[in-house]
């Protein structure tokens, strides 16, 4: 059966990631983690203390990044390389990541820089994408396109879950003002703001388990690839 792409979409911490990464190895299809991408930049402008407010410095520094992923070979699990160092735990857990990573994406020069790495590792289908401008701009003509989301305090709440298991020590308070911060700054930035693409397949997951989203997509999927192998 053809191979198709799917891109989905949507606010941080809606578990895209987590439905992404089921539906890759269900398939066996690759995964990228294009908000891992993002991140790598980040802390690649933070470590060299890169003034992200100019432009030109952003442009040159993105010469000297290179971005890929591997597998944890105790996990099995994706692990984000930067430079060919493993920098998977860092971008996850990094206070000043996770601030500045929403104005990172939002400089021009990065978008472009990661969305024709993006459409590369795309070229082959058998791809399952997950970030903010999958179905809109990396992928536009994705045959399966999702846009993922939740209530904000329920997504706080993961969220603040999640950084815990990490060992962080954060409160909901801080976490729900980030996650509010980053919405406001994903979907009014200038170039490629965060939208639903018009042919795209909104999930609320707020009151959805693991079990009954991925049971969900998983029948979209099928759907899908059989009206690709009937045209």
């Amino acid at each position: 059966m053809r191979k198709i792409i799917i891109a989905i979409d949507g606010y941080s911490s809606c578990g895209k990631s987590t439905i992404a990464k089921e539906l890759a190895k269900a398939l066996n299809y690759h995964y990228v983690d294009s908000g891992a991408m993002y991140r790598a930049v980040t802390l690649f402008l933070i470590q060299n203390h890169i003034d992200i407010y100019h432009p030109e410095l952003v442009q040159k520094a993105l010469k000297d990044i290179q971005i890929n992923f591997g597998v944890n070979e105790e996990t099995q699990t994706q692990i984000t390389l930067l430079n060919g160092e493993d920098v998977e735990n860092e971008i996850r857990v990094n206070s000043r990541v996770a601030s500045a990573v929403s104005e990172v994406s939002s400089i021009s020069e990065v978008r472009k820089f990661l969305v024709n790495q993006q459409q590369m590792l795309g070229a082959q289908k058998g791809i399952v994408m997950d970030g903010r401008d999958i179905g809109t701009v990396v992928f536009p003509t994705a045959e399966l396109k999702l846009f993922i989301t939740a209530e904000p305090k329920i997504r706080a709440q993961r969220r603040l879950d999640e950084l815990k298991s990490l060992g962080q020590n954060t409160t909901f308070e801080e976490v729900l003002a980030n996650l509010t911060k980053r919405d406001e700054m994903d979907s009014n930035r200038l170039d490629s703001p965060l939208l639903k693409a018009k042919d795209a397949i909104e999930i609320d997951n707020s009151n959805l388990s693991q079990d009954e989203q991925f049971a969900l997509i998983i029948d979209l999927v099928r759907k899908t690839k059989g009206q690709e192998q009937r045209n």
